[in-house]
């Protein structure tokens, strides 16, 4: 009874339009009340304890630093780049939009920054070169879930705060579980494109002219090479990493750039600061969630329930994997993963997967949920920049969340593909 009316208030406030944040919390007021002799003070202390932790500082970091390259000029120089060699090709703006995508993952840690850096160049290019409005826009949207899979990531932060799990070792199994991601999001890219007839934006650039693009990009393709570099070597911690990505991008777009002007530093700065308040507050309320979900020992009775469905692990992690579809569908990737964590982790260790490959498979199946309605956020911010409806985008999304989905198998199924170079 205490579960069902834990969860079942939490989506009832979520349906009803309540913001995560204060849904999280009543909930679990509601629960502690109705239920439990504990004091209601237990919210406020486990909140604060919650966002007490100094990974979590690598969070707001991480924004600022992709809100000032998007402002400073490394995301335009990005695509430039990529499009000189191979923008010409079938598809090819599609397939620039994918690769820019899996780059700039790989230096602002955010699915959100990256579709609003990318989008904002690419869905004009796509519209304006014939390409329907409903691809380009769902493209953009599936090809930012690689945000936070591609290190640094966010939810991988996260992750290893609650779970214990090495936050490096989260971030080295990330590399090859986003880049399949990439390469499933441009088979279908070129698929829709000869079929459509959807071309590149120009002729075959010559070496020369490849070779100038690349000078210009030169400080851009350097970000995350001294950022997860630092880390692998053992510079710097990945929060540390998130402070010297700041500072980098910061420099390279006022003084090499010379894009980022003060109104712009000033947005960054504000825009991550709004980001990072709302952040904060549903990781604190969350805390606080998932300690009521110990203390009540639910995540035992969900494993219990859960284990008793099946004898067999494989049916056991497909029904895990289509409840957190589902849960993706309505919850934030970081909600959801301070809640579901002590849920679930418990059950996948009993069946051998190792918490590295949990981690890779709870974050992508919460990022495919920022592509499907109807709490699809990178939906909503890549429909912002269109002007497209949800419904023509709808359509258009499943068969790139078909290939994501393909992916997700390989990594749940394929212990490899997360383990390689760890």
């Amino acid at each position: 009874m205490e579960s069902l009316v834990l969860f079942g208030v939490f989506f009832i406030l979520l349906i009803l339009g309540v913001p995560i944040g204060y849904a999280i919390g009543i909930s679990t007021l509601i629960n502690i009340v109705g239920f439990t002799n504990m004091p209601t003070m237990m919210i406020a202390q486990n909140s604060v304890a919650g966002v007490d932790s100094f990974p979590l500082l690598a969070i707001p970091f991480f924004m600022l630093a992709g809100n000032l390259m998007s402002s400073g000029g490394i995301a335009k120089r990005l695509v430039d780049f990529f499009q000189s060699f191979i923008g010409h090709i079938t598809g090819g703006l599609g397939m620039v939009t994918i690769v820019v995508c899996m780059f700039f993952a790989a230096i602002s840690g955010s699915a959100v920054a990256t579709v609003s850096a990318v989008g904002a160049f690419m869905i004009p290019q796509m519209v304006e070169h014939g390409y329907s409005k409903g691809f380009s826009t769902a493209l953009t949207a599936a090809a930012g879930t690689i945000g936070v899979i591609i290190p640094p990531s966010v939810p991988f932060v996260i992750y290893g705060v609650v779970s214990g799990a090495s936050i490096t070792q989260m971030f080295t199994a990330g590399f090859l579980p986003g880049i399949l991601m990439g390469v499933a999001l441009m088979i279908v890219c070129y698929i829709v494109s000869k079929k459509n007839g959807y071309k590149g934006n120009e002729e075959k650039k010559s070496i020369k002219e490849i070779f100038t693009t690349f000078k210009e990009a030169f400080w851009a393709i350097m970000s995350p090479v001294i950022i997860l570099g630092g880390i692998y070597a053992g510079i710097f911690t990945p929060t540390e990493a998130a402070v010297v990505s700041v500072v980098y991008s910061f420099i390279v777009g006022v003084f090499v750039y010379k894009e980022l002007n003060l109104k712009d530093a000033y947005k960054s700065f504000r825009d991550a600061i709004v980001v990072n308040g709302a952040t904060t507050f549903m990781v604190g309320l969350s805390t606080a969630f998932a300690a009521l979900l110990t203390m009540e020992q639910i995540p035992l009775k969900i494993a219990t329930f859960i284990t008793s469905l099946s004898d067999n692990g494989i049916v056991i992690l497909i029904l895990i994997n289509i409840f957190l579809i589902i849960v993706g569908m309505f919850i934030d990737n970081i909600p959801g993963t301070i809640i579901l964590t002590p849920i679930l982790l418990p059950i996948v260790l009993k069946l051998g997967m190792s918490p590295i490959t949990f981690g890779i498979m709870l974050t992508m199946n919460l990022a495919i949920g920022f592509c499907t309605p109807p709490y699809g956020i990178n939906l909503f911010v890549a429909t912002a920049i269109s002007k497209v409806g949800m419904s023509v985008i709808s359509k258009e999304i499943i068969k790139f969340i078909i290939a994501l989905l393909v992916v997700l198998m390989l990594v749940t199924f394929v212990p490899v593909v997360t383990t390689v170079f760890l």
